[in-house]
């Protein structure tokens, strides 16, 4: 699942893994729960993320391979947030095998509709759940719904750190995307409509491409 920050990456891929019951693998989640931890690791990757800042290949790699092994991945998974660049494409094929199926997707979405959606962004800081201040508001002001924890902004989602992962990821992901372009199993979703109608446009993108392998059978 390819697409910029706040493009809906996490949603989307949530709603594929609990679809077709396989695990929902976030780069993102993994490095902040690595994050909360106090090694010299955590500590290197909390200062990329502050600043809005890739965490470097080497790292993603290793962290990648290990998930990828789990035997919860054997039959299949959904990946969001990786690869970032033809040199975590070019790794994934090594980590996978060449010759595995994969299917690309990538949405699409507008700068503004990203900054509105990830500034008003708030998240747990017990639970994690998160909540957004004008489309899912908690029903508490400033408190989790589900376990009364204080809300709070991650320093990645304000504007500034914001505009500056949008000019990282644009730079970094146009190869990549120019190189899955030319695969038949690449597809464009228009992701500012809201989240059931992105989700439905990548449902019918899955059930045409399982309708062709079935009739090649």
């Amino acid at each position: 699942m390819l697409g910029p920050p706040g493009s809906g990456k996490g949603t989307q891929s949530a709603r594929l893994s609990r679809a077709f019951r396989i695990p929902h693998i976030s780069t993102g989640d993994i490095l902040r729960k690595l994050v909360s931890g106090k090694s010299p690791l955590s500590k290197k990757i909390k200062s990329f993320m502050e600043k809005g800042k890739l965490v470097p290949d080497k790292i993603i790699f290793s962290i990648i391979a290990l998930r990828l092994n789990k035997k919860d991945a054997r039959k299949g998974f959904v990946l969001d947030g990786f690869p970032r660049n033809l040199r975590q494409a070019n790794r994934l094929e090594k980590i996978i095998g060449k010759g595995k199926a994969l299917k690309i997707f990538n949405l699409k979405v507008s700068n503004r509709t990203i900054i509105k959606r990830l500034s008003g962004r708030r998240v747990c800081r017990l639970c994690g759940a998160n909540y957004h201040i004008q489309f899912q508001p908690p029903k508490f002001d400033n408190r989790c719904d589900k376990c009364g924890g204080i809300l709070y902004q991650r320093d990645d989602d304000k504007p500034a750190a914001i505009r500056n992962r949008l000019k990282v990821y644009r730079m970094e992901s146009a190869p990549l995307i120019r190189y899955y372009r030319k695969r038949g199993s690449f597809v464009e979703i228009d992701a500012e409509p809201d989240e059931e109608k992105i989700f439905a446009s990548i449902k019918k993108y899955l059930k045409n491409d399982l309708y062709k392998i079935k009739r090649r059978n």
